[in-house]
């Protein structure tokens, strides 16, 4: 059963979302501050951290800097900040999800179903490889894993869409109004500039800028080639 923690200040808020995870099957536990929470991640693991971004004794946003340096954690974001900047730190911080209150509680827990499913798929390979130089990149759809080189790289939602979306079409150019549009659904709020950041966060974690390749004026396209 997966288990979600919850960090929310606002006990409404937590509780309603709290019913609908749990009517889902989905193991829960509650947090109003960031204290106990922190405890608690020294003890166990979740499968997803539900993250308000104000808190009563903290940021959300270096909280979950924290987190992701010590453990690999998916991560949704609820925050009444609505600027696009925090959006952008949101997602460059690594979050899988970025929500602005107020929602609906249906509303979020489809996405956080959605992440967990894309991080707990069952093993089985359906897996195209690339070759970038000397670099290998393999892409297993049925588990929703990435390997450069045998090593696993962990990415967002966003980040999986976009990357998969440009190597299944390579070499395809894709505008970042396009990618916005293909790639991001539910998540797509905000400017291109969001594609910006999400490329911004794949080339880092691929270690190599050639594999997106910017097409000046344009947008990007997979500079990878199948194996």
């Amino acid at each position: 059963m997966a288990e979600v923690f919850i960090v929310e200040d606002n006990e409404n808020v937590r509780d309603a979302l709290a019913a609908y995870l749990k009517l889902e099957g989905i193991e829960v536990r509650e947090f109003g501050a960031l204290g106990p929470v922190e405890t608690e991640l020294k003890r166990r693991t979740p499968d997803l951290l539900v993250l308000d971004v104000m808190l009563p004794d903290g940021d959300g946003f270096l909280f979950a800097k924290q987190v992701k340096s010590r453990k690999d954690i998916p991560i949704l974001f609820l925050t009444a900040r609505d600027q696009e900047s925090d959006r952008i730190t949101g997602l460059e911080i690594g979050a899988d999800d970025y929500v602005v209150k107020p929602f609906s509680s249906r509303e979020v827990v489809l996405r956080i179903k959605k992440i967990l499913a894309r991080t707990s798929s069952p093993s089985r390979q359906n897996s195209p490889d690339y070759v970038l130089q000397e670099s290998r990149l393999n892409i297993d759809q049925e588990r929703h894993r990435i390997t450069l080189d045998g090593g696993f790289v962990s990415l967002t939602a966003a980040e999986w869409n976009i990357l998969t979306h440009l190597a299944a079409r390579q070499p395809q150019v894709f505008s970042r109004l396009q990618l916005l549009e293909s790639c991001l659904g539910s998540m797509a709020e905000g400017s291109e500039r969001t594609i910006d950041t999400h490329v911004k966060n794949l080339r880092r974690k691929l270690g190599n800028d050639d594999w997106i390749e910017t097409i000046r004026g344009f947008g990007y396209r997979f500079n990878g080639e199948p194996a």
